[in-house]
C-alpha cells in the first residue's frame, strides 16, 4: 500500500510541530501545509534541513483557500487542523470542506504531541488570546526566580522568517531580537520576559529546543500561544480565562480543552470586567472542570505621566493579534486613555498600505491601531499611519516598546500591564508546586 497522503492545516507554529513529532521520518507523505490567520505565509516551503528523509525540495505551504482543490488534486487522504483560535463552529466548517471533498478530518491530541521534559513543566494555556497570558507567565517566572531557581520560558512558535535559521532560538537580551530580526508579533511576547532578566527559547524544532532549555534550568515554562495545547508534558497547567468574553472558554478550540485539563483558571482583568462574566465563567468551570482551583486575578495597568493625555488627541495601538483575530475591541491602551480623559482619535481614515487592510480583514476594529508587524513592510506601514494622522500623543498598549520600532513625531506613551496575584492564590499554588515537585 502507498503511504497516506496527509495535508496540515495550520498558521506557521503548531503544523510544524505536529509535522515534527508526528509524521517527520515516518512512512506518511505530507503533501502540503496551508496557511491562515499570519500575512505573507503562504508561498513558502518548510525546508528539507527540517522536513527530513522524503522531502529533496521541502514541502510547499499553500493558501488554506485551496484545501479542497488541494484535496482532490492531490488524493489527499487525510486532513489534519493545526492552528488555534478557532470557533467550535468554524472548526467544522474546515472539516466539511475536507469531508466534502474526499479526505478524512482530524484533530491530534496531548498525548500524540506533547513532548517529556527531565524537569519540571509549567504551563500556561488560555481559552483565547489576549486573556492575560503573559502576564501571568511572568508573574510565575519571577515566583520561582524569587526562590532561587532558575527559569527557561519556552515560547509557543512564530517561526515567520527564516525557519532554518529559526529551528532553535534563544534570546536572552533585546540585542538578541534585533539580530534575529523579529517582527513586532515576536517582539510582543519576547521582550517583557527579557526585560525581566529570563531567558526565552523559541523556534520550530521543539524537541532540540527542551532539551536546550533543560540545560540551563531549574523549571521549564511553557508560555502558549493564542489558545493552543502545550508542546510539552506539564506537571501544572494554568489556564487563563477573560471575563470580557464569558463563555467563550465553552465555544472556542482549543480553548476549551484547556478549560477542562486546568488544574488551575485564573479568571484575568476581574478588577475591571462586568461581574457577570466572572460569574458566568465560574459556573462553568463548575460544570466542566469541578476539580480545578478557580482563581479570581486582576491587571495591574502601569502608565507612567498619563495624565499627560488629558484633553489632547490620542491614537491607541493594542496587541495585534488580541484585537484581530482575537476579537477584542478594546485593550490596555483604550483603558488608560479613557481613565485619564484622552480624546481617542478613529485611525481608520489615515490607514495606509497592509493596515488599511486589516481594517477591511476586521471590521469591528473602530478606535483603536493594531500593532501589526510581520515584516518590515508592514512596520513602515505601521508608522506611516501614525505620521500621517491627526493624533498628539500614542497610547502604546501593546507589550512591545513601540519607540524601539516605529519612528513618529508623536510621543508615545507606553502602557504596561502585570498580573496581580489578589488574595496570593497563585503563589500558594506555586509554593505547594515547589514543596512537591521541584529538588
Amino acid at each position: 500500500m502507498s503511504p497516506q497522503r496527509v495535508v496540515i492545516v495550520g498558521a506557521a507554529g503548531r503544523d510544524f510541530h505536529n509535522f515534527n513529532v508526528l509524521y517527520r521520518g515516518r512512512d506518511v507523505h505530507v503533501v502540503a501545509f496551508t496557511a491562515a490567520q499570519i500575512p505573507n505565509i503562504a508561498g513558502r516551503v518548510y525546508p528539507p534541513g527540517l522536513a527530513g528523509p522524503g522531502y529533496p525540495k521541502g514541502i510547499p505551504i499553500v493558501p488554506e483557500s485551496e484545501l479542497a482543490d488541494l484535496v482532490r488534486r492531490d488524493s489527499v487522504d487525510l486532513v489534519l487542523l493545526s492552528y488555534s483560535d478557532l470557533a467550535h463552529v468554524e472548526v467544522m466548517h474546515k472539516a466539511s470542506i475536507a469531508l466534502a471533498a474526499g479526505a478524512s478530518f482530524m484533530l491530534a491530541g496531548p498525548k500524540a504531541t506533547q513532548l517529556p521534559s527531565s524537569k519540571p513543566v509549567v504551563a500556561v494555556l488560555a481559552v483565547r488570546t489576549g486573556a492575560g497570558k503573559s502576564p501571568l507567565t511572568r508573574f510565575v517566572s519571577g515566583y520561582f526566580r524569587r526562590h532561587g531557581k532558575k527559569v527557561a520560558i519556552v515560547r509557543h512558535p512564530m517561526p515567520y522568517g527564516d525557519l532554518m535559521a529559526q529551528a532553535v532560538q534563544r534570546f536572552a537580551t533585546l540585542e538578541d531580537l534585533d539580530r534575529a530580526h523579529c517582527t513586532i508579533e515576536e517582539r510582543e511576547e519576547y521582550e517583557p520576559h527579557i526585560r525581566d532578566g529570563t531567558v526565552v527559547f523559541a523556534g520550530v524544532d521543539y524537541e532540540r529546543i527542551l532539551r536546550r532549555a533543560e540545560a540551563e534550568a531549574d523549571i521549564v515554562l511553557w508560555d502558549g500561544g493564542n489558545n493552543d495545547l502545550s508542546f510539552f508534558v506539564p506537571d501544572l497547567t494554568f489556564t487563563v480565562a477573560d471575563p470580557y468574553r464569558a463563555g467563550h472558554e465553552l465555544g472556542y478550540y482549543p480553548g476549551e480543552a484547556n478549560f477542562r485539563l486546568a488544574d488551575v483558571i485564573v479568571i484575568s482583568k476581574t478588577d475591571s470586567a462586568p461581574p457577570e462574566g466572572v460569574r458566568t465563567i465560574e459556573q462553568n468551570a463548575a460544570q466542566v472542570n469541578p476539580r480545578a482551583k478557580v482563581i479570581r486575578a486582576g491587571l495591574k495597568l502601569i502608565a507612567p505621566d498619563a495624565e499627560r493625555l488629558r484633553g489632547h488627541r490620542a491614537v491607541v495601538v493594542e496587541d495585534g493579534p488580541t484585537v484581530t483575530h482575537g476579537g477584542l475591541g478594546t485593550g490596555a491602551g483604550s483603558l488608560v486613555a479613557q481613565r485619564h480623559g484622552a480624546v481617542t482619535i478613529d485611525p481608520r481614515p489615515f490607514a495606509v498600505g497592509s493596515i488599511a487592510g486589516v481594517y477591511r480583514e476586521y471590521p469591528h476594529l473602530q478606535k483603536i491601531l493594531p500593532a501589526m508587524g510581520y515584516g518590515e513592510a508592514q512596520v513602515k506601514d505601521l508608522e506611516e499611519t501614525i505620521r500621517g494622522s491627526d493624533a498628539e500623543f500614542v497610547v502604546d498598549g501593546s507589550p512591545v516598546d513601540l519607540a524601539r520600532i516605529v519612528h513618529v513625531p508623536q510621543p508615545i506613551l507606553s502602557v504596561r500591564y502585570e498580573y496581580d496575584d489578589l488574595g496570593g492564590q497563585v503563589s500558594q499554588v506555586l509554593d505547594e508546586f515547589l514543596r512537591t515537585k521541584v529538588q
